[in-house]
């Protein structure tokens, strides 16, 4: 049996990796490739994820390195993947063509088309689970319909999922079969892409994924329940982005965590939860894929968000006059990561405060964030605007100063991103247009200069937006029902 296994990007590793290890398990002949598909690596695309694409890049270096070190070699092959991956198998001779299942639909339109092309050839095309620690489609209600909301999911999950352990990595690779060639190419800098090198992104690879696991399970986790809310710690794991680009498999992760420590641990059981809820939104993109463009609930689908570009501009750049906002808004720039509250505080800002479409901050966040997850992308953002599924009440608007006080107490995190506040006091530092003048004279702070007055004022817009979508809510309740039931 000759078998290529298929990289795609999303499961960058050796580890826990199911179509190498059944394929090495199997003694097959193989071949493993991966294709520089223009629709992420043409030079314009790849500058509009320069973050994913610095990570991505060193974590494809690493596998290419990991699997020459076993004695195979992965084929770097440009071109598109719809023509390359056909192409490529009927002249290699494989049986077969395996690979992780994806849960976007374009990765799902490209599977099918391939599959296609394939079946022609007499080529069979497998695809494996592996992003997510359960199958899609896997969880459904009593009624045999998509669960809409988190809490029951996470009760079937419990009760219906058991997770593995991972599978080990192999410790030899065969080398590629006879006569197996193609014109490759070496793994692309980012200066050939025209992308700066960004030195605050994490390091990818899988070696540096499985190292961030085991500091997270040395250091916080232990104080994860009480620490991952506050934006002034390091209390939060920074796995998102080994789970998007797969460097760490899901399952590894779990297992690790739920290895680690008894199963009555509050820090267990709320960091277990987050996995959860990334099962949640992957199950929630595969039942339903237009949740990348549309509105999950149907009937918010047309709220009268407005045309605000002075916000916009505002609140991309970091200076809409409420530090944690303008906070958030400068790490994203900075170093492509958001702490998951400033992402909530930012989101709810925008779209509440400001009227903005959640749409636009969708893809202002896609871009930059180097974790950035369509499923979870568009789930977290639906879920501040009001309009997702399980979203938050579309009357909860998030008061950016009573939040940067919670979990930001002494401004380390404002400080941190919005330096010119640097040497405000505590007390003023997420409100610094209540400051006296001399408070403001001894910390440098001009408002208005050095650094912005509010864009709106909170009491202000919190009235605004509740005003739009009550009056909004009360027109379309007649056609929401229906709506929902479709």
């Amino acid at each position: 049996m000759r078998t290529l296994v298929w990289y795609r990007g999303k499961e960058l590793r050796l580890h826990d990796h199911a179509p190498l290890h059944d394929a090495v398990a199997a003694g097959d002949e193989i071949v493993t490739l991966f294709v520089l598909d223009p629709y992420f690596f043409d030079g314009a695309r790849a500058r509009e994820l320069p973050h994913r694409m610095q990570f991505l890049l060193e974590s494809l270096q690493a596998l290419e390195e990991a699997i020459a070190a076993r004695g195979g070699r992965l084929f770097v092959v440009r071109g598109r993947a719809v023509e390359v991956v056909p192409s490529l198998a009927a002249r290699w001779r494989v049986d077969r063509v395996v690979c992780q299942r994806w849960s976007e639909p374009f990765g799902r339109e490209r599977d099918r088309r391939i599959g296609v092309a394939l079946a022609t050839s007499g080529i069979r095309f497998e695809l494996t689970d592996g992003e997510t620690l359960a199958p899609p489609a896997s969880l459904r209600t009593g009624a045999g319909t998509p669960y809409t909301v988190f809490t029951p999911f996470s009760r079937a999950f419990a009760k219906q999922i058991a997770v593995a352990a991972p599978l080990p990595a192999p410790r030899r690779l065969p080398p590629p079969p006879p006569g197996v060639t193609a014109d490759t190419v070496v793994v692309p800098s980012l200066e050939s892409l025209g992308i700066a090198p960004n030195a605050r992104i994490l390091a990818g690879g899988e070696a540096a994924g499985r190292a961030r696991l085991e500091a997270f399970l040395d250091g916080p986790a232990e104080r994860y329940d009480d620490d991952r809310n506050r934006m002034d710690r390091a209390g939060t794991s920074r796995l998102s982005v080994d789970l998007k680009f797969g460097t760490v498999s899901p399952r590894t992760v779990w297992r690790a965590v739920a290895d680690a420590v008894p199963a009555g641990s509050s820090w267990r059981r709320a960091f277990l939860n987050e996995l959860v809820w990334r099962e949640f939104t992957h199950a929630t993109l595969w039942d339903r894929p237009d949740v990348l463009t549309h509105a999950f609930r149907r009937e918010m689908e047309h709220f009268p968000y407005i045309d605000n570009d002075d916000g916009w501009e505002a609140w991309v750049a970091g200076k809409t006059g409420y530090p944690v906002v303008d906070a958030a808004a400068r790490q994203l720039l900075g170093e492509g990561f958001v702490h998951n509250r400033a992402r909530m505080i930012a989101a709810s800002f925008l779209t509440k405060h400001l009227l903005i479409d959640w749409r636009r901050g969708y893809a202002h966040y896609l871009k930059w964030l180097t974790d950035g997850d369509w499923a979870q992308n568009s789930a977290g953002w639906q879920w501040s605007a009001g309009c997702g599924c399980d979203a938050q009440p579309w009357f909860r608007i998030f008061n950016p100063v009573a939040q940067g006080e919670s979990f930001d107490p002494d401004g380390t995190y404002v400080r941190t991103w919005v330096p010119e506040l640097g040497r405000m006091p505590s007390r003023f530092i997420h409100r610094p247009w209540e400051a006296p003048g001399d408070v403001l004279r001894a910390a440098g702070v001009v408002l208005g200069a050095t650094y912005p007055r509010p864009v709106v004022d909170h009491a202000v817009a919190r009235g605004r937006f509740l005003s739009v979508a009550k009056k909004f809510l009360e027109r379309v309740a007649p056609e929401a029902k229906e709506l929902r039931a479709r």
